[in-house]
């Protein structure tokens, strides 16, 4: 039997946009995997100042709920999911902790308004030693590092 990849999928607000169910519907296509999304919780405001653990996470829960079915019918099976740290990258590095990843996908806004982006979150997550593809409606996914040289880093 085929070992089936595990994807650990990084989302909030593109969770549940065509760019990622177009990434999740390609990989199926080439073979099975297993997909977790980890949404970090979502405060705003002050609240992302004052105290982000307590704020944020009925946000990140419904945008989960609406998420999941989406991503699931894109990729063929059932995926899961949870709410993590209000830090995104604490989030990721909670969720490789629990369990055992092959990869890593993030989707994050564009390039303009990504919060992610201009804190190099991919780049951040790469460090935890696993490789990072990067979807957003810029480019087409691409491995974090092809973007960062793309990019001039």
């Amino acid at each position: 039997m085929e070992k089936r990849n595990r994807v650990l999928v990084v989302a909030n607000r593109t969770a549940a946009t065509e760019p990622l169910l177009s990434e999740i519907r390609r990989r199926s296509a080439i073979g099975q995997a297993d997909y977790h999304l980890v949404m970090p919780a979502s405060p705003h405001g002050l609240h992302r100042v004052v105290d982000p653990e307590d704020n944020g996470r009925d946000e990140a829960t419904a945008r989960l709920a609406q998420a999941l079915p989406l991503l699931s019918e894109a990729a063929g099976t059932e995926v899961t999911g949870e709410v993590g740290s209000h830090d995104p990258l604490g989030a990721v590095a909670d969720a490789v902790h629990r369990a055992d990843y092959d990869e890593i996908i993030v989707s994050t806004l564009p390039r303009r308004v990504s919060r992610w982006l201009k804190l190099d979150l991919p780049s951040k997550i790469g460090a935890l030693g696993l490789p990072v593809t990067l979807v957003n409606p810029d480019r087409a996914a691409a491995p974090a590092r092809e973007l960062a040289a793309a990019a001039g880093r």
